[in-house]
């Protein structure tokens, strides 16, 4: 019974819980508000940066924060013309130069961008910095973050149905399963999952 349950609520979730991305039109599952996954994204955001020695670097700074502010208003000048404004609700741009030799650049949810010191030679000059900004914004504009939280949950309730259903089965054979199971998420679900988000930041970017 307890199976059949947890498989009705799979369903339901799958079906009610499904969102467009912006640009792509693909669907996406969706069980996290935007609302919650941008308090999060801003309570990490100002943890890293407090934990974080930002940049001296006052030309590389301004470099960061005049892609950045550029961005932002191509970005929202880009949904209020196609009547997407409402994707970016809650959005609190900020951006931050980081002093790391990590070669990283990110951007969480609500607009929240990080950039390290490392990459920068890598992106060479401002064009290359916008580039890279421009994809990391394409996921966070296409809540690639909170899908993969969202499938995290799924396969966490996949688990447990799982794990009733095999639960009068050895040992051993439960331990299989699961190992499969885990194995089939990670390499059949999640990994062609993060393929397919950069794929599509680097279409949105």
């Amino acid at each position: 019974m307890i199976v059949v349950l947890l498989g009705a609520l799979l369903m339901a979730l799958l079906v009610a819980a499904c969102a467009t991305v912006p640009l792509t039109g693909r669907r996406q599952l969706s069980l996290i508000p935007d609302s919650q996954m941008n308090s999060l994204s801003f309570q990490q955001y100002d943890q890293v940066i407090d934990q974080s020695r930002l940049s001296q670097d006052a030309q590389a700074t301004a470099m960061i924060q005049r892609v950045g502010s550029r961005i932002q208003r191509a970005v929202e000048e880009y949904m209020r013309q196609k009547g997407l404004s409402a994707v970016l609700d809650g959005y609190e741009w900020e951006f931050h130069l980081i002093e790391s030799d990590q070669v990283n650049a990110w951007c969480m949810p609500g607009g929240k961008v990080a950039f390290y010191t490392g990459i920068l030679p890598i992106c060479r000059d401002e064009t290359g910095v916008a580039v890279v900004m421009g994809h990391e914004v394409a996921h966070a504009v296409a809540k690639h973050g909170a899908e993969r939280m969202s499938h995290g949950m799924l396969a966490q309730l996949g688990g447990v149905a799982l794990s009733q259903a095999i639960k009068d089965k050895p040992q051993l054979t439960q331990s299989l399963y699961m190992q499969a199971f885990a194995i089939g998420t990670q390499y059949g679900a999640m990994l062609p999952f993060s393929r397919q988000h950069e794929s599509e930041a680097d279409h949105m970017g």
